[in-house]
């Protein structure tokens, strides 16, 4: 009989963990705002947080990409850090941490593994995917970055295995639904019979542009507005009127949805380009679906029919549990480490 894991996925925004039950079912799966470039208290918090919601374990495993944020001199650095507020926590726990294709680590093992330890957490959800079905492209879109990873023959098949070469090789796209500044998306946009240019300023973020668009999920938006203002239809407006030098009042609220459509098209027309050049070497089957997780996810139909594929929810990968089914898509990486951990 196995017994009960609990995994973290600790992020540089956020913190998400799941807890899997003795039978692999998901119990309970959350996410908390985490602001860790902010300071380590961040992060305490929110793990205190966390602990008092998930209860006990014999096994915590945990996966990582807040190690990379500007509070560490160096990824070394921030894995070490990282381990060591959740070793402080669970003095009596087993830490299982994740290294990727090595598997998982002790703790005593884990400081020469930092450079595999550090952002590996894409790895787990494909290696989940791989060995529930032969072929799939896992597109885990998120708050900030979004991740294509081909599974072929029941095997991760990714080219880039580290942030640089994912990068250079298009499976990791730093685009994401809620935290890419607008200024990311577009340098000009059409408005009023005119390009206009995008002011380099962080005055609107992705999460406007969504919400005007009326597809944001309120609760995937948890950190302040760029502005600190509402997050309401005319507060995105706002925002998002003065990357163009407007104020929102200069022309109806229907002009600034139409300016969001077209945002939203162009962070999609990226993504669906970076799916076509990752497909275009995978050699996937016509028939494997997209596998969709993340925040974002919302955007996977239209990506799917794009490509001319079925789409398919992370969490029907998975038995029913307590957790909704939404919740584990949006925090598939944890859920994913928990799963692998229960196994190993």
């Amino acid at each position: 009989m196995r017994s009960a894991v609990i995994a973290w996925d600790l992020g540089g925004a956020h913190l998400k963990a799941a807890r899997v039950d003795a039978s692999g079912a998901v119990d309970l799966v959350l996410q908390l705002p985490c602001p860790l470039w902010q300071g380590m208290g961040q992060l305490e918090a929110a793990l205190d947080q966390a602990l008092r919601a998930l209860g006990s374990a014999p096994v915590h495993a945990v996966t990582m990409t807040g190690e990379m944020v500007d509070l560490f001199a160096d990824r070394p650095e921030g894995v070490a850090r990282l381990l060591g507020a959740l070793q402080e926590r669970l003095p009596d726990a087993t830490l299982r941490i994740y290294a990727g294709a090595d598997g998982f680590l002790d703790l005593e093992r884990a400081p020469a593994a930092a450079a595999r330890i550090a952002s590996a957490n894409w790895l787990a959800t494909a290696t989940l995917i791989a060995a529930r079905m032969p072929a799939a492209l896992l597109a885990d879109i998120g708050s900030t970055t979004t991740d294509l990873v081909p599974v072929l023959a029941g095997r991760v098949c990714a080219r880039g295995w580290d942030d640089p070469g994912r990068l250079v090789a298009g499976e990791l796209v730093y685009t994401g639904v809620v935290r890419t500044p607008v200024m990311a998306i577009a340098e000009r946009v059409p408005f009023a019979g005119e390009w206009v240019p995008v002011m380099a300023e962080h005055f609107a973020t992705a999460a406007d542009v969504h919400r005007l668009t009326g597809r944001l999920p309120a609760e995937a938006d948890q950190h302040p507005a760029a502005d600190g203002g509402a997050k309401t239809e005319s507060g995105s407006a706002r925002r998002l009127a003065r990357m163009i030098g407007r104020d929102s009042g200069s022309a109806p609220l229907a002009a600034w949805r139409g300016l969001a459509a077209w945002l939203a098209e162009v962070q999609l027309r990226r993504i669906e380009d970076a799916c076509r050049r990752v497909l275009s070497r995978a050699g996937l089957p016509e028939d494997a679906p997209l596998v969709a997780a993340g925040v974002g996810r919302f955007v996977a139909p239209e990506l799917a029919r794009r490509l001319g594929r079925p789409a398919l929810e992370f969490a029907r990968l998975l038995p029913d549990g307590k957790a909704g089914a939404a919740r584990v898509s949006d925090c598939a990486p944890a859920v994913a480490v928990a799963w692998l951990a229960q196994r190993d």
